[in-house]
């Protein structure tokens, strides 16, 4: 049977971190409700804003860091170390859902004001394709290990 070593010590690193994604997430949601809260204010009945957040689960984001590998998505055992599931950069995310789809641009450019340093990282359907989303990652003051993400995606 094959050791699981890169595996096994991600779990572990994962059950580490929930204290720092757990401040990341309530920071976030507490930071793009009042970011948005005018434009809430100000939309129509019929109109909707929802802030949903989420912290990613512990397969999950192993999963992901193995999708990100260049070599075959598989993980090198003998370089276990080199692995950490803080390089991700959703760990802990906000997204925003917007009805109707024209009220994504202002959402868009009410938060990228409060969060001009972080880095853009548009949601596609493939590659090139058309930007389904507007998403951005960075650091925030609740932890300096965990970096948190933020999309606006229309409903």
């Amino acid at each position: 049977m094959a050791q699981r070593v890169v595996e096994d010590g991600l779990r572990a690193e994962y059950f580490e971190l929930p204290p720092d994604i757990r401040r990341v997430v309530e920071e976030l949601e507490a930071e793009v409700r009042h970011c948005l809260l005018p434009m809430t204010r100000g939309l129509a009945r019929y109109e909707q804003l929802v802030v949903k957040s989420r912290v990613k689960e512990c397969e999950s984001a192993i999963y992901a860091l193995r999708r990100d590998l260049h070599e075959g998505r598989t993980f090198d055992q003998d370089r276990s170390e080199a692995y950490t599931l803080k390089n991700l950069t959703d760990l802990a995310g906000v997204r925003v859902l917007l009805f109707p789809r024209n009220h994504v641009a202002r959402a868009n450019q009410e938060l990228r004001r409060r969060f001009p340093l972080w880095t853009p990282d548009p949601i596609r359907e493939y590659h090139e394709g058309p930007m389904l989303a507007e998403a951005y990652y960075g650091y925030c003051d609740a932890s300096e290990i965990i970096r948190g993400e933020i999309q606006i995606v229309p409903m």
